[in-house]
């Protein structure tokens, strides 16, 4: 048998968490002096223990592992909480990676402060053009929530596309405006170029308005970091005596399967200059 303290250093747990253990229930010893009061613990007892630690890092509650370890809980019960569980921390994973890659792009933006451009910048006619689009609302103009949004609208689009048997011709052009309903909720339009008579049904074909004159600017990488790119091409437009006239269009004009190669131009409309 061990005692309390060299049964820790094995588990790996400290002596006051395996007393909380003992007064709850969860790993009494298997054996305690009459006399002194210590406790003892066996070799085998680590198994226990490890499934205690196990369950506890997944975020179950104390009550939940001691159901479990008792064995209270069914083997088909348990999968279904293991994968329940799994699927909490996927999405918490999931959620942490996006905000870092918000945190690195806010601070490439911040690295960038101070620098201007001299020929990234350009600013020409845009065109009308004809698009099928799909249309919904997010949350606000932050990538984290554009994104949830606007991936699911393309995929439906496309889906509606096959359907009707029309073939994209051109990019994939997203714009956005400020929601009616206000609090900052964006609109957010999921379009791509198309030939093809107007239509409104389960998507629309319409024709997208031209832009006079709009500061472009080309971005490369993923549209979860276009922070910096944006940031640069709003100190252009107002260095040089912009105004801004709207949400910028982005235009794809590459998307490949890695994501870090797509490459969207900005299109931002502008008055004055």
């Amino acid at each position: 048998m061990f005692t309390i303290g060299d049964f820790a250093r094995h588990g790996r747990v400290s002596v006051r968490m395996l007393r909380h253990y003992d007064a709850t229930g969860l790993l009494r010893p298997a054996h305690v002096d009459p006399t002194s009061g210590y406790r003892y613990y066996t070799a085998a007892q680590l198994a226990r223990l490890n499934r205690i630690i196990a369950l506890k890092d997944l975020g179950f509650t104390l009550r939940q592992v001691r159901d479990i370890v008792d064995e209270k809980v069914g083997a088909g019960e348990l999968r279904g909480m293991l994968r329940l569980r799994r699927a909490e921390l996927e999405t918490v994973m999931a959620a942490a990676a996006a905000r870092l890659v918000q945190v690195e792009a806010r601070l490439r933006a911040i690295e960038s402060e101070g620098r201007m451009p001299t020929n990234d910048v350009v600013v020409k006619h845009v065109p009308a053009v004809r698009v099928a689009e799909l249309t919904a609302t997010a949350a606000s103009f932050d990538p984290e929530d554009i994104g949830p949004v606007i991936g699911p609208l393309y995929q439906e689009l496309f889906r509606h596309l096959e359907a009707a048997g029309i073939t994209p011709t051109g990019p994939g052009i997203a714009s956005y405006e400020d929601a009616p309903e206000g609090g900052g909720r964006i609109r957010v339009h999921a379009a791509v170029q198309v030939s093809a008579p107007l239509y409104d049904g389960a998507f629309r074909v319409l024709d997208l308005p031209a832009l006079d004159r709009a500061a472009t600017i080309v971005h490369r990488g993923p549209m979860d970091t276009v922070l910096p790119t944006a940031q640069t091409l709003a100190r252009w437009i107002d260095a040089h005596g912009h105004r801004a006239a709207g949400y910028p269009r982005e235009v794809s004009l590459e998307c490949p399967d890695d994501r870090a190669d797509w490459v969207t131009e900005l299109q931002a409309p502008v008055t004055g200059g």
